[in-house]
């Protein structure tokens, strides 16, 4: 449960984030392209704190780098 509030917690963060750099980029380009780069800090705040989504995340990017240093040279 804890797992997953603190999810929660990351995810208002990411859109707290994103609402916020919308603003302040919307006052220097076109709305598209601060609706873009607000979505990419916000993704790149939530997808550091939770890698593929889940607590379990650390363990997914080990098991990819078991596969890459297996069948990679």
């Amino acid at each position: 449960m804890a797992n997953r509030f603190h999810q929660l917690v990351d995810l208002l963060v990411a859109a707290l984030i994103a609402g916020t750099s919308v603003v302040l980029w919307g006052l220097v380009v076109p709305p598209a392209v601060a609706l873009w780069l607000a979505t990419l800090f916000a993704a790149m705040y939530y997808f550091s704190r939770n890698p593929w989504g889940t607590p379990r995340g650390e363990q997914f990017n080990a098991f990819i780098d078991d596969l890459y240093d297996r069948y990679l040279p």
